[in-house]
């Protein structure tokens, strides 16, 4: 795969079906100093004809065998196709469901047994204490009642980012405080002093209930429920007039972790009556609740403050809830809370008509909301209308109506969409229904049974003429069909990215959460800055964007120009937007995490990509002035060291050994030029600067050629392939690879060791556990979303910077010997909770505890000090091996071992690695696996 090929892929994200852009960036002069094409014009490609007449070219297409998909008929196309299918490996998928669309089964009793707190969710998230996975599937989601407290104090960020922002329980920030984005209360509530207050809420959790049917006054009391297993804060209520005192159901999950403490601590209890009875028996119940206190004589000040903070924070999750009809279920709810959240936080970056539209998305009717939730996360982009069926919507006519009055959706009955949309509507035909247009058609039209064949024959049929009536045959077989509007669809991704701040996550977070799959930590978002200061960056932003989606869809259909002109269109913009953010951006705010939210840096993203492919294609001429560009528009950047070594690569191949030596002793004076880059081109000095180039011996020369520890191992090997993973005959006959065959080595013969085949992961799983705290500690803008695993700058320079002190307190209790200490309290709080780098299922308690404490705090503190100042450098290429053995029941050692098969080397990564873990005083080896000689 070519090189940032990957990173590209994350930040497109699932990709955009409609691109507003895409004419203006294709069609618009490029003021490049690059002419990658030979065939322009004035800086644009010349398409020839046949790209230009679109389907009529489907004469000259060719079937590819691998992937069933058309392909240009000449060599060149179909070499490349062919080698880009088999380099993937396996046929790719045409359709791909949604989450929406899936169910998700329960886990067994031992899962959910080893996996408790995974299964909690946090306070923000869960509807009730005691759904389980299989009843909270989608089938289940209708039942769900829209509980969601926008003010819990780890995630929330308000709409003044004027000054510095933080949720605090106090007594003295009142509920109508700024700080609290969402409807303003007028509480007065003083514990003290008062002998009761009431507040409405609603039971949920009814298919737990004992009884089925509720009559509206029937009085009700709570009752604690310390042993529930999905959540300890849990309250049940209990009916009052049955003399067994039956289940009626649960409190909200967010009401429940402040009434909890009142009940439990301060010796509140509570009754109250039903206000609504339910239409079905699993339906929400409205009640009303008040509060008696029972005086007490021990209470002090502190406990009156906690107590009333407590209550307040019931009170406004209460009220918030009645914002929202019981009839919401949780998608459509969650929805609601996306568009409301960014219209809060960025109504700066939209115009008055989107803010408009956006707004009106609420006024519509419920059956409305939630089919165009459904249809927005369906693929698409067409659907007929007569598959269109889902429970929750009662009038599906009537909702796409009201939805295409409003805009949201447009229909086959649009002249102008169904003219742009054939080829769409074209594919929600069957087989058999193509096969009776083409009947119809002229005998040369293809009727095998290749549904894209069909399809391809159809459209040059239309395109040409022959066929005017091919719209309205397709409708009369498919219907009336429709689509989200390419308005709705713009400007709800926009929201998706202003709210998750990235391409990978989306609606389906929220669904991963409510479901108990993913958990998500605890931080407090206090927002002082807008990463987007105004609505022209934003919109700078998405168009690069989308030219990186232009770019992702032409390596896949292997445009060849297409894909030279997105190079051209990013080192143009790229450096003319560069140019002017350097001039005022000073060395240490260069490498924020804002700089990842610029079009420039997007710009990069394609331009390194590009030179990738040129590489490939053995240009490296525009390759090296690709990389000349880059490393002269970033001046500070954690790249630099990547391009700088690819650059002296890229001279060297074109037969300039001096100018290749001397961009590598350029490259060793910059200080962003770091690990595996840094130790390549040290290397590269060494070699390229013997006499006559260069008499003087760089002082790096003794470090870099120090000896690493070589062990040889030998197995009988399984394949002998070149290019293939090499296999071998285990200890007990089994296949294994060279890692498990040195691990058998090491447990035996080797000395009794015991150990784990991690690379990385076991670093960064003890990384954050023992940094858990200082990973998500209060900092500046770091945190704006509630769905984050790390914070914004955690692969940056500030991240060290900004929590030194907090860092270095950490390491010197690591360095102390209370590594261990850290590392089972971390575990024990937040098992199951994401973060970056931790990994729950891979390593158990006992193989962290039983490394940490064989390594020792010395080498541990060093290591973590160097992730922690640079983490996007360190966080791969570690060692394959981390083994260990004990001396005693409280001492042992460590050691790490990079294994290479028959035919592999290391990398310069694993190098700089390797001598780093010396320096920081490990025992480190290589471990080579060579096959037995074979016996006459």
């Amino acid at each position: 795969m070519l090189t940032g090929r990957d990173s590209l892929n994350r930040l497109i994200g699932k990709r955009r079906r409609y691109l507003p852009n895409r004419e203006s960036l294709l069609s618009a002069p490029i003021q490049s100093s690059l002419n990658l094409c030979n065939d322009t014009k004035n800086g644009k490609i010349i398409p020839d004809d046949e790209t230009e007449k679109g389907y009529s070219k489907a004469a000259r297409l060719v079937t590819c065998p691998i992937c069933g998909s058309d392909v240009p008929g000449d060599n060149h196309m179909i070499n490349s196709h062919l080698d880009a299918c088999l380099a993937r490996g396996t046929k790719r998928k045409l359709t791909q469901r949604t989450l929406l669309q899936l169910n998700f089964s329960a886990q067994t009793q031992d899962q959910n047994h080893s996996n408790e707190t995974k299964l909690s969710t946090t306070n923000v998230f869960s509807e009730g204490p005691v759904e389980s996975l299989e009843q909270n599937s989608i089938c289940g989601l209708a039942n769900y009642v829209a509980v969601e407290d926008y003010n819990s104090n780890h995630w929330r960020s308000t709409e003044n980012t004027t000054s510095h922002q933080r949720i605090n329980c106090d007594e003295k920030t009142p509920l109508s405080s700024p700080h609290i984005n969402g409807p303003e209360h007028d509480v007065n509530v003083t514990v003290d002093g008062m002998s009761e207050a009431t507040l409405q809420t609603f039971i949920v959790g009814r298919r737990y209930s004992d009884e089925k049917e509720i009559k509206i006054g029937a009085h009700i009391s709570l009752s604690r429920d310390p042993n529930n297993v999905k959540d300890p804060n849990a309250v049940k209520v209990f009916s009052a007039d049955s003399g067994c005192c039956k289940v009626l159901g649960y409190l909200p999950k967010e009401l429940s972790e402040y009434l909890s403490p009142l009940m439990e601590k301060y010796s509140l209890s509570f009754e109250g009556f039903v206000i609504s009875a339910p239409k079905h028996s699993l339906d929400i119940v409205q009640i009303k609740i008040t509060y008696h206190k029972i005086e007490s004589d021990n209470e002090n000040d502190d406990d009156i403050k906690v107590s009333t903070c407590l209550w307040k924070r019931a009170l406004h999750v209460a009220r918030s809830a009645k914002g929202y009809p019981s009839s919401m279920i949780k998608y459509q709810c969650n929805f609601n809370l996306l568009i409301q959240e960014v219209l809060g936080n960025s109504r700066h970056l939209f115009k008055a008509d989107e803010i408009d539209f956006l707004e009106s998305f609420s006024m519509l009717s419920g059956d409305s909301q939630r089919l165009f939730v459904r249809l927005y996360m369906r693929k698409g982009p067409w659907f007929r209308l007569s598959n269109i069926s889902y429970p929750e919507v009662s009038n599906s006519r009537e909702a796409i109506r009201e939805l295409t009055d409003n805009g949201y959706i447009r229909s086959s009955e649009d002249t102008n969409e169904l003219h742009d949309a054939i080829k769409d509507i074209c594919n929600l035909l069957t087989v058999s229904e193509l096969r009776e247009i083409s009947c119809v058609l002229p005998k040369n039209c293809h009727r095998g049974s290749r549904k894209q064949k069909v399809i391809a024959s159809l459209l040059c049929f239309y395109e040409d003429g022959i066929c005017p009536f091919l719209p309205k045959m397709i409708l009369d077989r498919t219907g009336l069909c429709i689509r989200v509007s390419s308005k709705a669809e713009h400007l709800i991704w926009r929201a998706e990215r202003l709210f998750f701040l990235n391409g990978e996550q989306d609606l389906s977070a929220f669904l991963l959460v409510d479901l108990g799959i993913v958990k998500y930590p605890t931080y407090n978002c206090i927002i002082a800055e807008q990463i987007f200061s105004g609505l022209c960056d934003l919109l700078a932003y998405e168009e690069a964007i989308e030219l990186a989606q232009i770019m992702d869809q032409s390596l896949d259909e292997n445009n060849i120009e297409l894909v030279l002109r997105c190079i051209m269109i990013a080192e143009s913009r790229m450096y003319s937007s560069s140019c002017k953010a350097v001039q005022s951006i000073t060395s240490e705010l260069a490498n924020t995490f804002h700089s990842c939210f610029s079009a420039s840096w997007v710009y990069s993203k394609v331009v390194l990509l590009g030179i990738s492919f040129l590489e490939r294609e053995q240009r490296f001429n525009d390759a090296i002035n690709l990389l000349r560009r880059l490393l002269s528009c970033f001046t500070c950047d954690s790249r630099r060291g990547y391009w700088t070594l690819r650059l002296s690569i890229d001279l060297e191949h074109m037969g300039c050994p001096s100018e290749s030596l001397s961009v590598a002793e350029g490259g060793l004076l910059d200080s962003w030029v770091r690990a595996g880059s840094r130790v390549a081109l040290q290397r590269r000095v060494l070699r390229l600067g013997k006499p006559p180039r260069r008499w003087k011996i760089p002082s790096f020369s003794e470090s870099i050629k120090r000896k690493i520890t070589e062990i040889h191992v030998q197995g009988r090997p399984l394949n002998c392939e070149i290019g293939m993973k090499s296999w071998f005959y285990g200890e007990d006959g089994e296949k294994c690879g060279v890692e498990q065959l040195a691990l058998q080595y090491y447990a035996g013969e080797g000395g009794g060791w015991h150990g784990v085949h991690t690379e990385s992961g076991i670093w960064l799983t003890i990384f954050g556990l023992l940094m858990w705290d200082i990973l998500f500690s209060d900092v500046l803008d770091v945190f704006r979303s509630r769905f984050q695993n790390a914070p914004l700058d955690l692969a940056t320079d500030s991240f060290y910077i900004v929590r030194k002190n907090l860092i270095e307190s950490q390491l010197q209790k690591i360095y102390d010997g209370m590594a261990e200490e850290i590392l089972i309290t971390s575990w024990e709080s937040h098992v199951g909770t994401v973060c970056r780098g931790v990994n729950w299922d891979r390593h158990s308690l006992s193989e962290l505890r039983a490394a940490v404490t064989c390594i020792g705090g010395p080498c541990l503190a060093h290591l973590c000090r160097h992730l922690a100042q640079d983490y996007g450098s360190w966080s791969s290429g570690m060692p394959d091996l981390l083994i260990w053995r004990f001396h005693n029941e409280y001492r042992g050692e460590a050691k790490l071992v990079e294994v290479k098969g028959p035919r592999d080397r290391l990398s310069e990564q694993q190098r700089a690695w390797l001598l780093l873990l010396m320096d920081c005083g490990f025992k480190v080896e290589v471990c080579k696996v060579s096959a037995q000689p074979v016996s006459t």
